[in-house]
């Protein structure tokens, strides 16, 4: 895959994230915040003591704003919560129902997934309806290689190296037109080659195909990702291959995978998991740990890191993910405690 663009705003160079590779250099990051001498580097101890003065999350974000004040809220969450997650466990710690409803059954069972060839079509209230080919997903637009963290309603994490191009691009191509007030996303339907689909019991009770929604103003926000490739490498297949929505301020449902079409709407679209059971998923789902899910709590997260899922270490849950300032005014005016 040829990344030939870095977002604008993420301060990652390329030695920070190989094919292979899982972790960042925190020292050099310390080192350029000025937090150690031009001849020593602290050590691994010391660097996590460098916020150990702070009580709160928002006061680490609000320190790290003021010592790197061209930076993006990326690096800050990196520097607070630690290195990527190891590839291997992104590409087999999956919820993937159309494959199977345990972590393992995506990455056994989707690998004979045929992504190309493949469409993605954008319609609805569009001036120029598209539709895309696998190669079109690749090359339309520059890609670039965004690190966000990733949370999943279930109360796990990880940290994860996207490849792929801003949602607003491909709908700005599309030309929205002006009575447009959401997009909704569909996840290809082909039960021969996802099992989950054959049956709702098999399939986690989900009545395919999967289905997801947007306000606008939320898929324009620059965050707003579609990913075809991680690691520097195109999708896994129990990753959404080819490709899939990154919304990176919400739970991780919202983040529809193997999407076949994109449709630009004047009405709130259908959620998969909000029909399921709307009392436990609202159509939101923007992650905030003062709602708690019906049957645990939001308030932290497990970072899933090397090791096993019981070596996974225990973090503080961020509002919108740690992503607040970026998007919390989309929402001006709106009770995200009742409509969550």
């Amino acid at each position: 895959m040829n990344i030939i663009k870095k977002a604008t705003w993420n301060k990652f160079k390329d030695c920070d994230v190989t094919p292979e590779g899982v972790y960042h250099d925190r020292r050099r990051i310390l080192k350029q915040m000025g937090f150690v001498g031009a001849g020593a580097l602290l050590s691994s101890q010391a660097n996590a003591g460098v916020f150990d003065f702070f009580t709160s999350e928002e006061q680490k974000i609000a320190f790290l704003r003021g010592a790197l004040p061209h930076a993006k809220q990326t690096l800050y969450d990196h520097l607070l919560y630690g290195d990527l997650t190891p590839e291997d466990k992104v590409i087999s710690h999956n919820n993937f129902y159309e494959f199977g409803t345990s972590k393992t059954d995506p990455v056994d069972n989707a690998q004979s997934l045929q992504v190309n060839p493949w469409q993605l079509v954008i319609d609805g209230e569009v001036d120029t309806p598209l539709t895309l080919d696998y190669d079109d997903l690749l090359s339309m637009f520059a890609l670039e290689e965004r690190i966000y963290n990733f949370r999943c309603v279930e109360a796990w994490s990880m940290v994860i190296p996207w490849v792929g191009f801003s949602l607003a691009s491909l709908l700005k191509k599309a030309g929205v037109k002006s009575n447009a007030t959401h997009v909704a996303f569909e996840t290809l339907f082909d039960p021969e080659q996802m099992p989950g689909q054959k049956n709702r019991y098999s399939g986690g009770g989900i009545n395919y195909p999967y289905v997801e929604g947007l306000t606008l103003a939320e898929a324009m926000t620059d965050l707003t990702f579609m990913s075809v490739g991680l690691y520097g490498k195109t999708l896994p297949p129990q990753n959404g291959a080819p490709v899939r929505l990154v919304v990176p301020w919400k739970y991780g449902f919202k983040s529809i995978k193997s999407v076949v079409r994109i449709t630009v709407t004047n009405k709130q679209p259908r959620s998969s998991w909000n029909l399921l059971a709307p009392n436990e998923y609202g159509f939101y789902a923007n992650v905030n740990p003062d709602v708690d899910h019906p049957r645990w709590s939001q308030a932290s997260e497990r970072r899933i890191a090397e090791g096993g899922l019981f070596s996974a270490k225990r973090i503080p849950t961020l509002p919108f993910n740690g992503y607040g300032d970026l998007v919390a005014g989309l929402y001006d005016g709106i009770n995200l405690k009742t409509n969550f």
